[in-house]
């Protein structure tokens, strides 16, 4: 302050009386824009949800009830799992006992978006055998006993429910080993489950998450998400397009096979470009129109479980989905339920749709990458995320 006023009292000397001296005043606070997007989550009527009055709500009830298996001891889901059981309409229950919320993107003071890219995964059926031969060289693996998880909140509490994954090198952890790295290194000698016919469709099932593997004994197991190397996605789709080997719109799972079928010289090289490697668990198949369990850990309902970033979106929530059916412009309005998560799925209403068990579901989610809104249903006492 002493520095200032001296400063004030030179200038003066110097600029003359008629010029005078007056301290400088700060600056006025301006109104902040969001320099980066912020997910928001609406109040609406249930009448501003497009296709809620025209959706057969009564097929996903089975899937809530998954949902309320896995949630609904906690304290906010407890109430409306416990009456579910004996409910009547389907319909009515969740205009009764919930709140729709509209999820938008804002960017901006007048910057507004609420459409997202919802694309769609299936439980693939491999061939396989117990033994590895020419027929069935490519194994799938177990989780290396050296992959290393670090729960990132068990020593920064903010960080809760965040992890890393990695391995010990000397007296620190490293990234763990990429899949063109894995090629080299003698960690997943004796985690091998079984061996399938097909490098693509292994890579795909990674993909996937889970699927079933049809053996030559005439049995199925099923090979469930065990664990993953932690290394960032990265889609081959979008190599091939940066390639030039096909546009945006082809870079379908169809398509990708093809190209790689008709380019076996090149095929680790693509493979190579995801460095995510996913690791599997043998599951016994007791019932086979069951599917798969989810990152809730229940099993996923075909055209009604749905994929979600969990930061934005809680898991075993009922989410209304508006959006169309793959490659087409036919409408595609349903109640499906938050079930799952995935390596891609990220940001503002981002949704992978899970289609079933086969070679018919894997047609329609490999072909589907649509535009799409989301509406988050939630018990009358929860509040949205945002407020939490």
């Amino acid at each position: 302050m002493l520095k200032l006023l001296f400063r004030c009292t030179v200038l003066c000397a110097l600029g003359g009386l008629l010029h005078g001296c007056v301290t400088p005043k700060a600056p006025e606070p301006q109104p902040t824009i969001p320099s980066t997007p912020q997910v928001r989550y609406e109040p609406v009527n249930w009448n501003q949800i497009e296709g809620w009055q025209t959706d057969s709500v009564q097929e996903a009830w089975s899937a809530f009830l998954n949902s309320c298996r896995a949630i609904g001891q906690r304290p906010e889901w407890m109430s409306v799992c416990t009456d579910a059981v004996s409910a009547g309409s389907p319909r009515s229950f969740f205009e009764s006992r919930f709140t729709p919320y509209r999820i938008v993107q804002r960017g901006g003071l007048a910057d507004v978006s609420d459409s997202g890219l919802i694309t769609g995964y299936y439980e693939p059926v491999l061939r396989g055998a117990r033994r590895a031969s020419a027929s069935f060289p490519v194994p799938l693996y177990a989780p290396p006993d050296d992959l290393l998880t670090v729960e990132l909140g068990d020593l920064y509490p903010e960080l809760k429910g965040k992890r890393v994954r990695g391995r010990v090198q000397g007296k620190k952890v490293v990234p763990y080993f990429t899949r063109a790295e894995l090629t080299n290194q003698p960690v997943l000698k004796g985690k091998e489950i079984v061996w399938v016919d097909n490098a693509v469709d292994a890579f795909f099932l990674e993909v996937q998450g889970s699927g079933r593997v049809q053996l030559t004994d005439g049995t199925t197991i099923r090979v469930a998400y065990a664990d993953q190397n932690g290394q960032p996605y990265r889609s081959i789709g979008r190599y091939l397009v940066d390639l030039g080997e096909m546009t945006l719109d082809q870079a379908s799972a169809q398509e990708i096979r093809r190209w790689v079928i008709s380019h076996p010289e090149r095929k680790q090289e693509v493979l190579n470009v995801n460095p995510s490697v996913v690791f599997f668990r043998e599951e016994r198949i007791e019932d086979p129109q069951i599917g798969p369990k989810g990152a809730l850990g229940v099993p996923l309902t075909g055209g009604r479980s749905l994929a979600v970033d969990p930061l934005l979106i809680p898991l075993g929530a009922p989410v209304f989905l508006a959006t169309t059916q793959p490659n087409s412009t036919v409408l595609l309005q349903r109640l499906v339920m938050a079930q799952d998560t995935g390596g891609a799925i990220r940001g503002f209403n981002r949704g992978d749709l899970f289609w079933g068990t086969g070679t018919a579901a894997g047609e329609l989610a490999g072909r589907m990458k649509q535009q799409g809104r989301m509406w988050l249903l939630l018990p009358k006492n929860m509040p949205p995320p945002a407020a939490r």
